[in-house]
């Protein structure tokens, strides 16, 4: 039996780090994206945000479609239609949200070239699957969504 002084820390690595990899490459080896600058994962920081913007236009604009007397009756369904509608049109063509694109986001189908569209199958899969939520806060080893995972994409820095 090892004694304490024979075990270190790197044996049974830490929760906070997520546990010990098996591939030395970590999640970005094996998507076949660099570990940092342009093209990377995008961090869980930058999506909240992002998130947050998208969901701050998508009430504004619900507010000013409807015109209700006050934000307390705004439905909360126009808002998550306009978002939805929002994140179909411009994740399925342009590759990004507005706020994805304030916070230096993108869209990409794995393994497809940079700058190619995602096309509207894979765009509207990732928006149901994100207005769901539960597949949005669910994320794999590889730090993806299970809303990404499920149309093929990840959320890259640009």
């Amino acid at each position: 039996m090892a004694s304490p002084e024979d075990i270190s820390r790197e044996d049974v690595g830490s929760w906070l780090e997520g546990g010990r990899r098996d591939d030395a490459a970590g999640s970005a080896g094996r998507l076949g994206l660099p570990e940092t600058g342009p093209g990377s994962l995008a961090r869980l920081g930058r999506r909240v945000v992002a998130l947050l913007v998208d969901w701050a236009v998508a009430t504004l604009i619900a507010y000013l479609v409807t015109t209700p007397a006050s934000f307390a009756e705004l439905n909360s369904w126009v808002t998550l239609g306009v978002f939805a509608l929002e994140n179909v049109l411009l994740v399925s063509t342009a590759g990004f949200t507005i706020g994805h694109r304030l916070l230096g986001m993108q869209v990409r189908t794995l393994g497809a070239p940079e700058g190619m569209a995602n096309g509207f199958a894979r765009g509207a899969v990732r928006t149901l699957l994100l207005c769901l939520v539960i597949p949005a806060v669910v994320w794999d080893r590889d730090g993806r969504g299970l809303h990404d995972r499920a149309a093929g994409t990840v959320l890259v820095r640009r």
